[in-house]
């Protein structure tokens, strides 16, 4: 589990494909900020711009990981090729603190930025949705962009699905890869798990017990 609160950048070093064909995947290897492995192991969880991928070799001279993502895994993500800069967060653990929300690091969907620029003294980051991501999204709820922790100031629906709009504050643009966004450029997307579970209990026609007085 995760909370969408970004702990470090690192970049993607390196790219190695796991056999030949189009079912194989991939193996990463990923370069991170001094000392920011200094407390992982071999078999952590570590998302990268919200995917939670397993550490699998650790070269802490050089402060560098690798991770195994499957093609199942690189059809569904994106922003996780070679060269990338790629948000990172290590799972949470039985005492922090949960500043974001609850992320799973599950990535729901690919979503495309529509419209990056500065507004005031922040930044204005619009993303068209897909169609089956849209009843998730509500004004002033919780959404997950490439593994930060995010709050939906406007949602527009429309026949692709829906347009969300979200204000970053400086120190989110200068401490995330979500500055290095352009119009166009693809993000993960992972919806708020408490949305997720009404929906499934809205379509289930359950509804809460009112307690009897």
């Amino acid at each position: 589990m995760f909370t969408g609160i970004i702990t470090g950048v690192g970049r993607i070093v390196a790219s190695h494909d796991l056999g030949s064909s189009l079912q194989h995947g991939k193996r990463l290897t990923i370069a991170c900020p001094p000392g920011y492995l200094d407390d992982a192991g071999l078999g952590d969880s570590i998302a990268l711009n919200g995917a939670c991928m397993t550490v699998t070799s650790l070269d802490l001279p050089q402060q560098q990981f690798t991770i195994d993502i499957s093609a199942e895994s690189l059809a569904k993500t994106t922003g996780l090729a070679q060269g990338a800069q790629v948000n990172l967060e290590k799972a949470l653990r039985a005492g922090d603190r949960l500043g974001g929300h609850i992320v799973s690091g599950h990535v729901d969907g690919v979503g495309s930025v529509s419209f990056f620029g500065q507004v005031g003294e922040s930044w204005e980051l619009r993303i068209q949705a897909p169609a089956e991501l849209a009843k998730y999204l509500a004004y002033k709820g919780s959404i997950t962009v490439n593994g930060v922790s995010l709050t939906v100031n406007r949602v527009h629906d429309n026949a692709a699905g829906a347009e969300i709009s979200i204000n970053l504050i400086p120190h989110t643009v200068q401490n995330t890869s979500l500055g290095l966004l352009t119009a166009g450029a693809g993000v993960n997307l992972e919806i708020d798990t408490v949305a997720r579970y009404v929906e499934r209990m809205l379509a289930a026609g359950a509804t809460p017990q009112k307690a009897d007085a």
